[in-house]
């Protein structure tokens, strides 16, 4: 006799997070119900909505198999939900951030009270010394800051998929650009990965990177500012080369980016994906969506996922090489419709310097992946190549200056 049990589909999930969202599907579940029956909230998924002014609404409904995180509702209400079979996620007290949150974050929130204070006092630094503390090793509050982290990353997880999905991230293919923080404002490494991000926009890319400062800044920063005036670019350079470096301080380099922003305040959307693993690698200004982690481990993984567009590799060290094989081992095994173009920047680094290139190469031999592994010298090679693997998608290309 087989005792396997048998495999059921998994029940619908529905992911709110607006107070439109739960309109629209109370409308809809209301519209489809037995009018002799309450309709069902069963599978809804509600995450850091305001369901105050939703009392008499939930009173109509059937709570069982819901998720209510980080909602605000009426007590009496909060208590019917429990009673009906719902599962209520309450408020973590001592917490300096939402593990609900709905949003993803801005350059503006992660460093407000930059102006008057020191980074030290900013939302990003007061963040990253909790996960200090209460994720650190043999921290007696381990458990519940693990929890807390957890449920935050999966929130972001769920806000970076609806922006790309249907969001500000989904006119255009996603371009990541990886490359080392070591890349010091002033510096002609990263000049030229600032024109790389301008070029990328100019080709009607979303550039994407690791959200960090040096080269992933200047990607950023080139892709905040678009393919307009050339002259921008270069006063948004000069700003920032007074203060090449986020050591000694990080509120001076801060202070610099964030005179870039208020001097071109509407920049073109792009994304930064960092994470307080790396605590001591703040975050930079010009990613317009931030999607920040605490689990670096899940942060590289969403990063190289979502770039559907390709990805750069310009010269960096451990991390960027990390980053070659992760990617190359996810197009190694992938179907061929999902493998995504790798171009690695600079010949003599990757060949010689740090010699992953040929490596990459001979992984990549009779595979799938092999026609879309590439390697050149300059960053617009690179732009060029992905333009074409992409056409129809984008519109043309301009080269760097």
């Amino acid at each position: 006799m087989n005792s396997t049990p048998a495999f059921q589909p998994l029940p619908r999930v529905i992911e709110i997070a607006s107070l439109a969202d739960f309109d629209k599907h109370v409308a809809t579940v209301l519209a489809l119900s037995d009018k002799r029956l309450a309709a069902s909230m069963h599978g809804w998924h509600v995450q850091s909505v305001d369901l105050r002014s939703r009392s008499a609404v939930l009173e109509k409904l059937r709570s069982s198999g819901s998720v209510f995180m980080g909602c605000e509702i009426e007590a009496k209400i909060e208590r019917r939900l429990r009673g009906g079979g719902a599962l209520v996620f309450p408020e973590i007290p001592g917490l300096p951030f939402d593990p609900y949150r709905g949003e993803l974050y801005t350059g503006a929130e992660l460093y407000a009270g930059l102006a008057a204070g020191s980074y030290e006092g900013v939302v990003d630094a007061r963040i990253y010394a909790w996960a200090a503390h209460r994720l650190g090793a043999g921290a007696h509050d381990s458990l519940n800051a693990a929890l807390s982290s957890t449920l935050h990353d999966h929130a972001i997880g769920l806000r970076l998929d609806s922006q790309i999905r249907d969001g500000e991230l989904s006119h255009a293919p996603l371009v990541g650009v990886m490359g080392g923080h070591a890349a010091a404002r002033g510096s002609t490494g990263y000049a030229l990965a600032a024109r790389l991000g301008q070029a990328l926009s100019g080709a009607g890319f979303i550039v994407a990177t690791g959200g960090g400062p040096g080269a992933m800044e200047a990607a950023n920063l080139g892709a905040y500012l678009g393919a307009g005036n050339q002259q921008i670019l270069d006063e948004a350079l000069a700003i920032l080369a007074e203060e090449p470096g986020f050591a000694p301080s990080v509120t001076r380099w801060a202070r610099a980016a964030a005179r870039v922003c208020e001097r071109w305040p509407d920049g073109l959307a792009n994304l930064g994906i960092p994470t307080w693993f790396y605590g001591h690698e703040p975050p930079n200004m010009f990613a317009t969506h931030i999607a920040k982690y605490f689990a670096n481990a899940t942060r590289e993984a969403v990063l190289l996922q979502k770039c559907s567009g390709g990805i750069i590799f310009l010269p960096g060290a451990a991390g960027t090489v990390q980053e070659i094989f992760q990617d190359a081992c996810e197009n190694f095994y992938g179907a061929a419709e999902r493998i995504s173009p790798m171009v690695l920047v600079g010949v003599e680094h990757w060949t010689k310097t740090l010699p992953a290139y040929p490596l990459l190469l001979e992984l990549a031999r009779g595979r799938a992946m092999e026609e879309k592994v590439f390697l050149v010298d300059h960053p617009d090679e690179a732009v060029r190549i992905l333009v074409e693997l992409n056409n129809g998608t984008i519109f043309g290309v301009r080269g760097l200056a």
